[in-house]
């Protein structure tokens, strides 16, 4: 499967052929640097891993130093791997968008959606509340109710959906069509909204 990663730089919306408003996403795509060759003789599968984004030397751990010195490239933030791509690529060198991704393609776009912290059953799983504002319930508008539970099981059931943790998941939407491709500015423009705060770097698959 063909892919690059990119970085999200925000939305807006143009005008398809129709005269229709269509809202999308403007991803920043490449150049990524093959840093490794996956065959299938050395490694039992044929692979391409990537590399995409600034990176302080400091910053970088040692073992990543002496990777990245190999592929003949200064270190790069994001790393990642994509199977039985069609590109023939040695190592060091460059794959462009225009390469990988042209207009009407159907893409794949993986990212790490926004955090939002611990939130409560209202926002977490959309519950109405206790709307019934009886029985001296003054300030429990956004409050669970019962469980459901009394004597039999004695005990909250797994995947009861209940207040904690909300976003910083990996989020994986499919389908996204390309609408428009600027190679000279490696800009890709993909219709409706992906995973991610700005700047938030993304996978996009073909």
């Amino acid at each position: 499967m063909n892919g690059l990663i990119g970085k999200k730089l925000g939305m807006t919306s143009i005008y398809d052929n129709n005269g229709k408003n269509v809202a999308c996403t403007i991803i920043e795509v490449g150049p990524c640097v093959v840093t490794q060759v996956r065959t299938q003789e050395n490694d039992g599968y044929e692979a391409l891993q990537l590399a995409y984004g600034e990176r302080k030397l400091k910053n970088t751990p040692a073992p990543l130093k002496g990777h990245f010195e190999k592929a003949g490239t200064e270190p790069l933030y994001k790393v990642r791997e994509f199977r039985n791509m069609n590109l023939s690529k040695s190592l060091g060198d460059e794959v462009k968008l225009e390469e990988v991704f042209n207009e009407g393609d159907r893409v794949i776009v993986t990212g790490t959606s926004k955090g939002k912290g611990f939130q409560g059953v209202v926002k977490r799983h959309g519950f109405g509340g206790v709307m019934q504002q009886t029985h001296g319930q003054h300030n429990r508008l956004r409050a669970p109710g019962s469980l459901g539970n009394s004597s039999f099981a004695a005990k909250v059931m797994k995947g009861m959906r209940m207040a904690g943790h909300m976003g910083a998941d990996q989020v994986k939407v499919r389908r996204l069509q390309v609408l428009k491709v600027f190679p000279d500015q490696n800009l890709l423009l993909v219709k409706g909204a992906i995973p991610g705060h700005k700047g938030a770097y993304v996978t996009i698959e073909k």
